[in-house]
């Protein structure tokens, strides 16, 4: 049976950011469903990022969800709800009970508070506020840009001009689940990530999850940056997960 992928995106993203993986994983015949958030509504927390998720899915079987970075919150959400075959997640935040995603940051021990400005500067470039004196980080696929610097210069420059303004409000409530969902699970990071560095997520999946990650090249966004490379990672797990 035909697995459907359904593509979750990070904070301030929308399902442009997954367009790459998801004409690749359609040409091998798969079903994909991407997703695109409340982000910009100040009324909506986690809870209605799952609603969007949740929706999108229904009447929908065999799903694998794959969750890039802020949206490891929402995916297990999600697999509160609706029957999930396999949860992958791509350079992403691994909640604890009760623990806010503001909270996460310090909490994880995360290495370098000037890559998180750096990270916001880019994207409020991106939505076109400070448009003058815009730092380094916010130019994409700069040396200092923590998202796209290992894209070529065009695709760096579209997928910065595609953020999306990320509401505050689900960063401050707490994660509502009580435990990780009993669904299969896998972590990949990204060697060359400036966000989440490779060292510092080997130890968030080890410490949160009890797992060893899988591991590939590339930068914050592998869906941009090596789309076949990630689809053929997911086939893999999905074949993984319905042998096993």
């Amino acid at each position: 049976m035909t697995t459907t992928f359904v593509l979750i995106p990070g904070a301030a993203c929308g399902s442009w950011h997954w367009h790459l993986p998801a004409a690749e994983l359609r040409a091998r015949g798969h079903e994909v469903v991407s997703v695109d958030l409340p982000c910009e509504d100040d009324a909506a927390g986690l809870e209605e990022y799952a609603d969007a998720v949740v929706a999108a899915v229904a009447g929908r079987r065999r799903l694998t969800l794959v969750a890039h970075s802020f949206a490891g919150f929402t995916a297990p959400l999600v697999c509160a709800r609706v029957p999930v075959d396999l949860l992958v997640l791509v350079a992403a935040m691994v909640p604890l009970p009760g623990e806010a995603p503001d909270e996460w940051w310090a909490a994880t021990g995360h290495p370098d508070a000037r890559v998180r400005r750096a990270g916001r500067a880019a994207q409020r470039a991106g939505e076109g506020a400070g448009a003058e004196g815009v730092p380094e980080a916010a130019v994409p696929g700069s040396a200092a840009d923590p998202f796209f610097q290992d894209l070529p210069p065009d695709l760096a420059a579209e997928a910065a001009a595609r953020w999306r303004r990320q509401s505050e409000t689900p960063a401050a409530r707490p994660w509502p689940m009580a435990a990780w969902p009993e669904v299969a699970t896998r972590f990949l990071l990204c060697r060359q990530d400036r966000l989440f560095p490779a060292p510092f997520l080997r130890a968030v999946a080890a410490e949160r999850l009890g797992v060893v990650p899988d591991e590939m090249a590339g930068g914050h966004f592998p869906m941009l940056s090596r789309p076949v490379e990630l689809a053929d990672r997911l086939e893999g797990y999905g074949r993984a997960t319905a042998a096993g």
